[in-house]
This record gives C-alpha cells, sequence and structure tokens, in this order.
C-alpha cells in the first residue's frame, strides 16, 4: 500500500504547482518506482505438471470405459481419479497467472516490496549481492528480475531472493535500484550485455567457456541422476510398448472387436502411458545434456571496470565488482578452471566456493565463470583494491 505525502521532494506536480512525494506506509520511505507485472505467464514447471495431470487423466478416463465396457464394472473410482487430475491440470495451468496478476511492485530508498494484497515480502536494498535478468522470449523487452542476497555456508546456507516477474525492461529497473541512469539501449533483451553498458563502463576483459565435447558431460551428481532416470524411463516406455502389443493381441483373440469403443479407449490409454513415459525420458536427457551444452555455447563473460556480467541465451547475471572479496579457481572440465567469486554482504560473509550463493545448482545462473583458460588475468582484474 502507498500513502501520498505533500512534500518538497521528487514526485509527481499537483494543479497548485505543489508535488506528491510517494511514500510507502509500512517503511515511511519515498517510493523511487512502481510497477505492475505487464505480460502474466505460467511457470515452465508448473505447465509440465499441468500437462502430466491432463494426460493422466485422460488414461484413467479411457480406462475407465475398458472398465465398464469390457468388464462390466464399476468405474467411479477411477472417474474419480481422472476428475481429480483434470482439477489439478487445471489449477497449475491458471492459479499461478491468476496469483501473479494482482501482484505490485515498489522500490523505495531502501527496500524492493512485493506485494499481493496485504501480504508482501521486501528486501534491503544493501543486501542484494547480484541480480538476474530472465527475458522472456515471446516478449521483447519483458522479462523477470531475481534480487539474490549471499547467505553464508554451512547450517545457516540458505535461498534468499525476490522476484519481479514479468517487468517492462527489468535492466533499467536493476539500474534504478543500483542507483545509476539506465542506458539509453536498456530495455532490449536481443542486444549482447557489451551494448547496454552504463553511461562510461568500459569492458576489461571478456571471454566464454572453452568449447569441447566435456559440455555434453553432465557436471553434477544431480545431472547424472536425470540421465540415469530418463534413460530408465525409456526402458519403461520399451517394455511398455512390448507388453501393450502383447496384451491387445490376447483381448482380439478373446473376441473382444477392434472397431468397439472398448478397444480404442484400450489404445488410447496404452498409447497414452507409452508417449507420456517417451516424454518424460525425452526431457530429463533434453534438460540435462543437450540444453546446458546449447547454453555453453550461448554463453559471454564480461569484466567491466565496475561489474562482472555474464549472458547465457535469455538469462543475465548482472554483479558489482565491489560484493566480491575473493576469487577462488578450481578444476574444471577438459584441464581448464572454474573461477568462483566469493562474494559478501552484511552480515552475510560467504567464505567457501560452495556457499558462496546459496543456492543448489541448478538455480541459475550464478557468479562463476566456467572452463576460462586465462584464470590469472580474471584474478588480477578482480583483485580487491
Amino acid at each position: 500500500m502507498v500513502a501520498l505525502v505533500r512534500g518538497g521532494g521528487a514526485g509527481q506536480l499537483t494543479p497548485n504547482g505543489g508535488s506528491i512525494e510517494m511514500r510507502d506506509s509500512v517503511f515511511n520511505e519515498t517510493v523511487l518506482w512502481s510497477g505492475r507485472p505487464k505480460v502474466v505467464a505460467t511457470p515452465l514447471l508448473y505447465l509440465v505438471g499441468a500437462a502430466v495431470c491432463g494426460v493422466t487423466s485422460a488414461i484413467s478416463t479411457a480406462s475407465a470405459i475398458v472398465v465398464s465396457k469390457a468388464l462390466d464394472a464399476s468405474p467411479t473410482q477411477l472417474l474419480a481419479f481422472a476428475a481429480w487430475m483434470a482439477s489439478l491440470a487445471v489449477a497449475f495451468s491458471y492459479l499461478p497467472r491468476w496469483w501473479r496478476s494482482e501482484l505490485e511492485y515498489m522500490l523505495t530508498d531502501r527496500h524492493i516490496v512485493v506485494q499481493r494484497g496485504k501480504l508482501r515480502r521486501s528486501i534491503e536494498r544493501r543486501s542484494i549481492s547480484y541480480a538476474r535478468i530472465h527475458w522472456h522470449p515471446k516478449h521483447p523487452g519483458v522479462g523477470d528480475l531475481e534480487l539474490v542476497r549471499a547467505v553464508p555456508t554451512g547450517a545457516l546456507r540458505r535461498r534468499l531472493s525476490i522476484v519481479l516477474t514479468g517487468v517492462v525492461a527489468p535492466d533499467r529497473v536493476w539500474a534504478i535500484l543500483r542507483g545509476v541512469v539506465p542506458s539509453a539501449p536498456a530495455g532490449d533483451g536481443h542486444r549482447l550485455l557489451s551494448q547496454r553498458l552504463d553511461e562510461g563502463e568500459r569492458v576489461l576483459w571478456s571471454a566464454h567457456p572453452a568449447d569441447g565435447w566435456h559440455k555434453w558431460l553432465p557436471n553434477s551428481l544431480r545431472g547424472v541422476a536425470s540421465v540415469l532416470l530418463g534413460a530408465l524411463l525409456g526402458a519403461f516406455a520399451v517394455v511398455t510398448a512390448v507388453h501393450a502389443v502383447r496384451s491387445l493381441r490376447i483381448v482380439t483373440a478373446a473376441g473382444m472387436d477392434p472397431e468397439s469403443v472398448s478397444f480404442v479407449a484400450l489404445v488410447a490409454s496404452l498409447s497414452l502411458t507409452i508417449v507420456m513415459l517417451v516424454a518424460g525420458g525425452a526431457a530429463m536427457l533434453y534438460m540435462s545434456v543437450v540444453r546446458p551444452a546449447r547454453l555453453a555455447a550461448r554463453t559471454r563473460y564480461l569484466i567491466t571496470d565496475r561489474r562482472v556480467l555474464i549472458q547465457r541465451g535469455d538469462e543475465e547475471l548482472h554483479l558489482d565488482r565491489s560484493r566480491i572479496v575473493d576469487v577462488i579457481d578450481a578444476p574444471g572440465a577438459g584441464g581448464l578452471r572454474d573461477v568462483f567469486l566469493v562474494l559478501d554482504g552484511p552480515r552475510a560473509r560467504a567464505v567457501a566456493a560452495s556457499g558462496a550463493f546459496g543456492e543448489a545448482p541448478g538455480a541459475g545462473l550464478q557468479p562463476v565463470l566456467h572452463r576460462v583458460a586465462d584464470v590469472e588475468s580474471v584474478r588480477q582484474i578482480l583483485r580487491p583494491a
């Protein structure tokens, strides 16, 4: 909630020549910027959940037809389960969009606030370690601004971030938050980061991850587990297809008419099950092997006289160099080195490479430069004064 107070600060002009200063009613701080989502979209994870629930509902409905027509049994439980899955599919598709459509964002002189009705989340501006921008692939100039705070390693390690979803020109909002004048090309996510630097900002070093066959290998235990799970789902799909063909032959030999509703429903149920298993296995393999390799080819590192910038496809990381307290390199793939940027924040110094970010691998871009050949140059440029 925002209160309007007359004052002499920056604000909107009134008809009598005075000014109206917008102040946050909770913190009583000057509001420098406010906005709402321009584009409201359902997150990919919820879309996948909706698809899985929808297919499961269709499988249950087809199975209910088979049970009712061929076995002359009550399909009540199967139909109830199908209705439940269909309800979940609708909820996964529309509830996230409904929730996000009522969000409001405010940037004050001390806090960033995300509010929906009486519910609000906030984070102090001075505690923000870096920002991630996720540009919307179908809406140019619109994206999500994720503000992340570095947290301690060890038992206190946790994820602490706040996200402004669907805002116009998120890099302009980030510039306002940093207290700098947004550059003219800001707001165009299709431009390279080197073309959207601050006024007077200079690039001191640039590179990209060294190419090689190692990029096709999973680089974490989670990635290996995803590959194994994808292969397992593919094997299940093959086994299910073999048993499905055998089952159809058996019911046909037993006298079921191939043109009957029961037979069509049985074929549909088995086919949807196989399709879901194949799609799940392919998605696992794509997300753990193909997608990381493709993104690695589209990754670019920039070190300027003010910031460290990483661009990877539609995702960007913006980190002020003042937040970096140490640089640690570790062995990487192909005999190269990975450079970890250890961050600092109020009461939240991250003193180890494993805890420098407070997030698990896979949460998004992190302040890490992978497969760097010239580590010493990076260390010299980023060495604290």
